[in-house]
């Protein structure tokens, strides 16, 4: 990782995205784009002197569109629009989605579209190098710019509002005192500039790919330590067999099962093992791989989309003019996440199956779910009922959301693609797979240490010690609430998948 980030509106990846708003990697407006940013300030600059009627210029937006005003206006009016399309509701966003915001919006604005004033800019890339966050509230945007929530980063911008500056919450002036940094004086479209683009939906979508990658490999890697306690058949992972189908995603998942199972029992031959496990094991890679596939869907359009102008009215240089745009419609990725959250809730499904087989002797050949002591101790049977409850919960919340849109504003916004939305939703099925992989994990150890001295794979033997620091192997009837807590916090710190890409080097 190059110490600053250059920015120009072009080539921005996902993986340098993660570098700012992870792990607090500088950014610098590349120098070579300023010109272009100048330019379509000038454009605005020469509408405004000849009067020509341009939406958020010298007309209102939204449902005024038709009121007019006067250039000496353009101040008070910007401050206005950002007034009163500050409309979120709580819970706040989270440091990580307010910086992914902030270089998303700065990136997109590098496009020469958009006709913000360079200082602005400027506040940006200043903002994301010297933490100064936004408190941006989560809710109220319906997915077609978010005018609703992005206002609030604009507000901190003209020394109104609040900031979480050096892990404090404090008001946005005291941080831009404190830093030398002058409030903005909003000119000409700044306003709108600020509040239209959809850069808050689509850094909810960076939050989720990021943390989608990663349930991905801890789904796998658990779902193999579970088929070491099945005694369940490898033919299924085979290259061979799946280059044969020819799915990327169930081919990569696949190949990474390979790698965790390189050493494992499993690759010994059993007459005991049954010819073909049921659907849930025999196709676990595969069905993984198809959230890969969705995934890869939605990585591709969010990389278009944060190198993309997204405003209205749309600043064309090259011909001293301004367009009314669609540039804003975000349906593609907006369809994608709701795509991506079904693919997630058929790895639930999957390991809902996985955790009912488990516990089965007619499949594993070990006692009634996993006791160590028949009839004396009860052991896994009632969390079918915990496990259960989250996979409907995942359900519901996988239902489409790009449908859900009423027309607004006098009728002129009859149309939205529920971006943000359907982003925490699919964000919130994630965290419920982090609790339903925790108590896949406590089955899969339970099982293999049921199974006595069998050799564990390449990463799966790893990766259960590590588990096993934190869940302690069953030999008594205990609160198991507090089991699936430990597991789920030592997948959410990240523990478990250190383990994995330690193991797997």
């Amino acid at each position: 990782m190059s110490d600053t980030l250059i920015l120009n509106g072009s080539n921005l990846t996902l993986e340098d995205l993660n570098d700012v708003v992870y792990r607090g990697r500088k950014v610098q407006i590349d120098p070579d784009v300023i010109p272009r940013v100048k330019a379509a300030r000038q454009v605005l600059f020469d509408l405004a002197a000849t009067g020509q009627p341009v939406y958020g210029l010298n007309h209102g937006v939204g449902w005024n569109k038709d009121r007019e005003f006067s250039q000496d206006f353009f101040e008070q009016y910007n401050r206005n629009l950002i007034n009163s399309h500050s409309l979120g509701i709580a819970p706040y966003c989270s440091v990580e989605e307010v910086r992914a915001m902030l270089c998303i919006r700065l990136n997109t604005a590098l496009c020469g579209c958009t006709g913000i004033s360079l200082n602005i800019l400027e506040m940006y890339q200043e903002f994301l190098n010297r933490g100064i966050h936004p408190r941006v509230l989560r809710r109220g945007a319906v997915g077609e710019g978010d005018v609703s929530t992005l206002p609030l980063i604009g507000q901190t911008i003209i020394g109104e509002g609040e900031v979480e500056y050096h892990g404090k919450i404090v008001p946005s002036i005291e941080a831009l005192r404190a830093e030398g940094i002058e409030p903005a004086i909003l000119g000409p479209k700044d306003g709108l500039s600020i509040a239209s683009s959809n850069a808050q939906g689509e850094s909810l979508v960076v939050m989720l790919v990021k943390e989608t990658e990663e349930i991905i490999k801890l789904s796998n890697v658990i779902y193999c330590m579970g088929l070491e306690g099945l005694n369940g058949g490898l033919q299924p992972l085979g290259e061979a067999v799946n280059a044969k189908r020819g799915l990327p995603g169930q081919m990569r998942c696949a190949a990474d099962c390979r790698r965790y199972l390189q050493g494992s029992y499993l690759e010994q031959p059993d007459p005991k093992r049954a010819l073909q496990d049921p659907l849930c094991y025999r196709c676990g890679a595969a069905i993984n791989g198809s959230v890969v596939d969705a995934l890869e869907f939605v990585k591709q359009y969010l990389e278009l989309q944060i190198n993309r102008t997204d405003d209205n009215p749309c600043i064309l240089v090259e011909e001293n003019n301004t367009s009314v745009s669609p540039n804003f419609e975000t349906t593609t990725l907006a369809l994608g996440v709701d795509m991506l959250a079904a693919a997630l809730c058929h790895m639930s499904q999957a390991i809902t199956n996985r955790l009912i087989k488990i516990v089965a002797p007619v499949f594993t050949g070990l006692p009634r779910f996993l006791t160590p002591h028949e009839v004396k101790t009860i052991a896994y049977s009632t969390m079918q009922k915990t496990f259960a409850s989250l996979h409907a919960e995942n359900r519901w919340l996988a239902n489409v959301t790009t449908l859900d849109m009423v027309p607004i504003a006098g009728g002129i916004e009859d149309h939205a693609s529920g971006l943000p939305l359907a982003a925490m939703r699919t964000l919130q099925i994630v965290d419920n797979l982090r609790y339903m992989l925790g108590m896949e994990a406590m089955h899969a150890a339970q099982a293999t240490d049921m199974r006595g001295d069998i050799a564990l794979g390449k990463v799966t033997g790893p990766v259960k010690a590590k588990f096993r620091q934190v869940i302690p192997y069953l030999d008594k009837d205990r609160n198991l609430s507090l089991d699936i807590e430990a597991a789920y916090q030592c997948i959410r710190s990240g523990e478990l998948l250190k383990a994995l890409e330690e193991a797997d080097r």
